[in-house]
């Protein structure tokens, strides 16, 4: 005789209840966690002050037009033009090692961009004649002669342009696109340069951006061929939280931190294995941009006065868009970049137009009045936070790798030390479709610079494995998966 229904579910109840095992990667596991506050950051952030950010944008726009192509113009008025601004940079950049005691070392990369070298790249038919263009920068040498070898740099570009890439001498004030992103490398040098970091940080305006990315490119080069170990790029460009009167929808506890996935200079091969082991979503690039989402939790977490976040984007850049840490990334090196939540486009490579009275057509143009400077300040010091975290931890543990040579359900992991002073490493996983780092186990080190091998009852075929060092500070590396 068949039950009704209800009788069968009542049937079951009364059956003794069904056991459900936990996977074997949450048995014993711990929920990752953040890196705790460093006093002695927190307070070098503490420097970074909208006022300064004001004055910073406000001086760059003053220059009228920074558009590369001035630097060949010959009637500019004076104080005006690209190499105005650069040298207005440098010197600001020198005010700054004068105050820490000849702390930062200023450098100039200037170069020829020769149309006749563009062979079809980005930048063809935006440069009409061999041009002048200078990468200004500042480089805080880490106090430990071996750490110091590790570099993070963070960019802005002081170019502008207005509706005609071509126009050299226009008016291209560029208060948001990219004085902003300037303003942030300043800031990021104010603020460090009180700090003894044991890495290298290294602060950049570059040229050439609305040309093609042409300053950049020079400079990512230039590292490449003098081996600077860069391992993180932060490049800030439109994060200047704009202010355009009615938009609601623009949200200013966050910034948008785009990163790739298979990184672009990856070979054919490299590629291969990253999309054969489901590696897409764990590029150099994206371990910063996860770094710099955590340091976000760490310093500026929604219990604070003021929160604040990394909003990741798992692309490289915005459709249509192109940015200065594309060129690094190239070049091999892990970049990411900044942007401000939703942009006004009236307000960014426009004429200069102010609408008659009464009427109700947009101000066109990236002019300072759509700037928001506290915003600035926000993602400045996020930028500062990570660059100081990542320069004060032990880096990254070498030669990452997993086993397999035997099919088996547990995994062995082996890496060699990171270079720094490692108290400990945490070896973290989270499932294949997780978007971030889920659990941890700590693991010893070795002390004596030995290879570390680790065999834990988890199945690789499950989960994403990566391997970071911590030292005793509680300062973490960047993470790196096998």
């Amino acid at each position: 005789m068949r039950l009704p229904l209800a009788s069968a579910l009542c049937g079951l109840a009364l059956a003794a209840p069904l056991s459900w095992a936990q996977p074997d990667f949450t048995e014993q596991a711990k929920h990752i966690s953040h890196a705790p506050v460093d006093a002695a950051i927190a307070h070098a952030l503490s420097a970074i002050e909208p006022s300064r950010i004001d004055l910073t944008i406000e001086t760059l726009v003053r220059f009228k037009t920074r558009n590369s192509l001035s630097s060949m113009s010959q009637d500019l008025p004076q104080g005006t033009g690209v190499e105005a601004a650069a040298d207005w940079i440098a010197a600001e950049f020198g005010r700054i090692s004068t105050e820490c005691g000849g702390c930062l070392e200023v450098r100039r990369d200037t170069f020829v961009a020769d149309p006749a070298a563009a062979n079809g790249s980005s930048w063809a038919g935006r440069i009409p004649k061999p041009t002048r263009m200078t990468n200004v920068y500042a480089i805080l040498k880490g106090t430990d002669p071996v750490q110091s070898k590790r570099m993070y740099l963070v960019t802005g570009h002081y170019d502008s342009r207005n509706t005609n890439v071509l126009d050299a001498e226009g008016f291209a004030p560029g208060a948001n696109d990219d004085a902003s992103g300037v303003a942030v490398s300043l800031e990021c040098a104010r603020a460090l340069s009180r700090l003894h970091l044991p890495a290298t940080v290294v602060f950049v305006a570059v040229a050439g951006e609305e040309q093609g990315l042409v300053g950049s490119a020079h400079l990512a080069h230039l590292a490449k061929d003098q081996g600077w170990q860069l391992e993180a790029v932060l490049n800030n460009d439109i994060v200047g939280g704009n202010t355009t009167p009615g938009d609601k929808l623009q949200m200013k506890d966050r910034v948008r931190v785009f990163s790739e996935g298979v990184p672009v200079a990856a070979t054919p091969e490299q590629a291969r294995r990253i999309r054969a082991l489901g590696g897409e979503n764990d590029s150099p690039s994206r371990a910063v941009a996860r770094f710099m989402q955590s340091t976000a939790h760490t310093y500026f977490p929604d219990s604070s006065a003021t929160p604040f976040t990394a909003f990741l984007v798992s692309r490289p850049d915005r459709y249509l868009r192109g940015g200065d840490h594309s060129s690094f990334n190239h070049e091999g090196f892990a970049a990411v970049r900044l942007t401000e939540w939703r942009e006004d486009f009236n307000h960014q490579h426009q004429n200069v137009v102010q609408p008659p009275a009464g009427s109700s057509d947009p101000v066109l143009g990236d002019l300072k009045e759509f700037v928001d400077f506290n915003y600035v300040a926000k993602v400045a010091r996020l930028n500062a936070a990570t660059l100081a975290s990542l320069a004060a931890s032990p880096g990254q543990p070498a030669k990452v790798s997993i086993q397999t040579e035997k099919l088996e359900n547990g995994t062995t992991l082996r890496w060699e030390s990171a270079p720094g002073a490692v108290d400990h490493y945490d070896l973290v996983w989270r499932e294949t479709t997780a978007s971030d780092w889920q659990y941890v186990q700590p693991v010893a080190s070795q002390g004596t610079g030995a290879p570390i091998t680790i065999t834990v009852p988890i199945s690789k075929d499950n989960v994403i494995f990566g391997v970071r060092a911590v030292d005793a500070a509680g300062h973490q590396g960047l993470v790196v998966v096998p």
